[in-house]
């Protein structure tokens, strides 16, 4: 039965065409009008279908609601052949080349978000974090004498902090803006840090470089969250530490619109979920309450 409502499903070329996008990316309705150039009535129309045979999952983060592409046990051969048959690559890869393009375009717009409010970028945290103090939470957990990595340093903050503790000390960030405060925060110590321009989803470190990594209010800046934990797990040594921290999932949007980011948080289930993908085994977690009806939720994991 679920092969033949597979089938009836993606039997009309738009909804195949589709499927296959979704495949490959995670997407909302303005997205994928935006990169198939089609009202959005008819978009909506063939997502409803998709979603009713199964084909589909959707999840809402504030007003938007995301797709992608279910792939499951009753489906395995199905996606096989719809990813690697030649005529549909050739026939919508162009579809994938707008897909990429497009979040590249939001990568770039959070990273200009960020030039823009770097120098008073402690200043926007405390608004919401008030008094609480999420390094001295982070450095209880980092153990001395370690290799180190904050990913997305910012301002250097939690680096000032760790610089007592730790043998080497990398801190890496996408705004040049940010790390240049970074650099003059930590003027007087600065042969104690090794700052970097990169990304999380393709970090400047090698394999197996770092005992520790810590994402500190990160992760919600992330298209593809899942991608960037797999990229923390390859520059971890095994046995290695990351403390994530990050936003409970919440409905706020003036968060995203004072703060940047896709994401309006996450469920604690959905980190432990990319955790356990990644290779990671989740050792504790821990809420916090901060401002504005809003919670901090607190990731402790080890590489296997």
């Amino acid at each position: 039965m679920y092969t033949i409502k597979y089938l009836k499903a993606l039997s009309e070329e738009t909804r195949l065409r589709l499927f296959y996008l979704l495949l490959h990316y995670e997407l909302n309705v303005n997205d994928i009008v935006a990169v198939l150039q089609m009202g959005q009535s008819k978009i909506s129309r063939h997502l409803k279908i998709l979603l009713d045979s199964e084909l589909l999952q959707s999840r809402r983060d504030g007003i938007y609601i995301y797709y992608c592409s279910v792939q499951n046990d009753w489906n395995t051969d199905l996606v096989r052949f719809i990813l690697h048959n030649p005529e549909l690559s050739k026939a919508w890869n162009g579809d994938l080349n707008s897909a990429n393009q497009l979040l590249q375009e939001r990568k770039d717009k959070t990273r200009r978000f960020f030039e823009s409010v770097a120098r008073k970028w402690d200043q926007l945290k405390r608004e919401v974090f008030g008094e609480l103090d999420l390094n001295s939470i982070i450095l209880e957990r980092v153990d001395s004498n370690a290799t180190s990595v904050d990913i997305g340093c910012g301002t250097g903050e939690l680096l000032s902090g760790l610089i007592p503790r730790c043998k080497n000390l990398i801190g890496v960030d996408s705004s040049v803006n940010m790390l240049d405060q970074a650099q003059k925060r930590l003027r007087s110590q600065s042969d104690a840090v090794d700052l970097r321009l990169g990304e999380l989803e393709h970090l400047p470190l090698k394999d197996a470089e770092a005992d520790i990594a810590v994402l500190n209010m990160v992760l919600h800046y992330i298209s593809f969250p899942g991608q960037g934990i797999r990229e923390v797990y390859r520059v971890l040594r095994p046995g290695g530490k990351f403390i994530i921290l990050d936003f409970d999932k919440h409905q706020q949007e003036w968060v995203r619109e004072k703060f940047g980011g896709p994401w309006l948080g996450f469920h604690k289930q959905e980190i432990q979920a990319w955790l356990e993908e990644a290779g990671f085994s989740l050792q504790e977690t821990e809420q916090i309450a901060v401002n504005k009806g809003l919670a901090i939720n607190i990731f402790w994991a080890e590489k296997k």
